[in-house]
Order: C-alpha cells, then sequence, then structure tokens
C-alpha cells in the first residue's frame, strides 16, 4: 500500500495573533509560512509524489501552490474530509480566553468526550479524516502503485488523530503528539499495519531550545504556531 506525507499548513496569521482560526475563512499564510511553503518542493525533491490531496481552507491552498507550481504535471485534489476540526463557536476566539473554559481541560485529558459547541466533536473529526486516507490509500494503489507515495495538506489536530489512528494509539492520547506548521509526517500504509517513519519533520531544531516562557503541559489546541 502506499506511503503517506503529511504536511501540515505553513505559519498562519491566525496562528502568530493566536487565535483558534478553525473553519474561518480568509485565515492566511504570514510571511513566515509562506517561506515555509516556498522551501517545500524542495524538502520533497526526491520523492516522487503521484497526487496531491488538500483541506479547502486558504492557508493549506496557499502551502501546497509551491509545490504545484514546481512539478506541473501535479494538480491539487480538494477533500473536506481533511479539513480543520470544526470548533463550532470557539472558531476566532483567542485561545488565552478559551484556556478558562471548562470544556478546554477536556479537549486536554479526554478528547473522545469533547464535542465542540456548534461544531463537531474530535471523534467525529479523526474517523472522517481516517475514512478519506484508506480511500485514497486504495485509490493511489489503483491508480500509481503499490509502491506509490502521495502528499496531504491537513492540520494540526487532523494531523495528530490520523499519527494516532496508524499507531494503534487511543484517541484521548493524542495531545502528545506534535506537529510544528509546515512539519512532514510520513506514514507507510501495509497490508497488515501502518509504519510511522516521519514525526512532524520540519529539518529545523529551533522548537527544542529553552524558551523564556515555558509553554506548560497543556497541548496547543489547532497545532499551534511552532519555533517563534
Amino acid at each position: 500500500m502506499p506511503t503517506l506525507i503529511l504536511v501540515r499548513h505553513g505559519r498562519s496569521t491566525a496562528n502568530t495573533e493566536g487565535l483558534l482560526a478553525g473553519r474561518t475563512p480568509g485565515v492566511a499564510l504570514d510571511e513566515r509560512g509562506t517561506t515555509q511553503a516556498a522551501a517545500l518542493p524542495g524538502r520533497l525533491a526526491g520523492l516522487p509524489i503521484s497526487e496531491v490531496v488538500t483541506s479547502p481552507l486558504q492557508r493549506c491552498e496557499e502551502t501546497v501552490r509551491p509545490l504545484l507550481d514546481a512539478r506541473p504535471g501535479l494538480r491539487a485534489h480538494t477533500d473536506e474530509r481533511i479539513g480543520e476540526c470544526d470548533y463550532g463557536d470557539w472558531s476566532g476566539r483567542k485561545l488565552a480566553e478559551l484556556k478558562d473554559e471548562p470544556l478546554m481541560e477536556v479537549v486536554q485529558a479526554h478528547p473522545t468526550a469533547a464535542a465542540f459547541p456548534g461544531g463537531e466533536s474530535m471523534r467525529e473529526m479523526q474517523h472522517r479524516a481516517a475514512e478519506a486516507v484508506r480511500e485514497w490509500n486504495a485509490r493511489v494503489e489503483r491508480d500509481h502503485g503499490a509502491d506509490a507515495v502521495y502528499l496531504m495538506c491537513s492540520h494540526g489536530d487532523v494531523i495528530k488523530s490520523l499519527v494516532a489512528d496508524a499507531l494503534g494509539l487511543h484517541l484521548d492520547l493524542f495531545q502528545r503528539i506534535s506537529v510544528e506548521p509546515c512539519s512532514i509526517t510520513a506514514i507507510r500504509y501495509t497490508r497488515l499495519r501502518p509504519f510511522l517513519v516521519r514525526l512532524g519533520d520540519t529539518g529545523d531544531f529551533a522548537s527544542l531550545a529553552p524558551r523564556e516562557e515555558s509553554p506548560g503541559g497543556d497541548a496547543p489546541v489547532g497545532g499551534g504556531a511552532g519555533a517563534p
């Protein structure tokens, strides 16, 4: 079965403003995110990518555009099932404000019980994304062979949930996974089991350096802004 390259979108204006963007339209890459996207073709130069699938949101489309420009034979397929989690009434709000919401504790400690007011549950998010991957695995293998490589550009929580699915990890533990903006995660699927062969690879270790303010023990909902 194919190898899936999961790319989180580059850093966005919402990331730098501390907003939980969700499905809010018009959220673009910021200057750093644009630079990250421009570097993506070089980072992936050695891979024979057969298909590109992207979330319908602007920040994902902008992330894959340089790759598509560098490979004229590729075109992007849009799949809403790998779109951002529907955070409902939380969408567009400051993460600093949401920190004190009682639901945030559930999101951190027991995400299988977390359903966003006016939006979807984290279980629903993982289910639709995993179903999309399984369908694309079959389609890519049919059209390009069992050793094919394809790419999906999606969002932090979605990618973390797909990694958890590949590892057989309960969704309640998925907040232990971290994927920074424009990071690359690779999952090689086989008939019996998936293999996680890359996780959150940015090629940059700056985010591991000590920070003036400790990030604390909570996972950044939506994926966070990455290294400063």
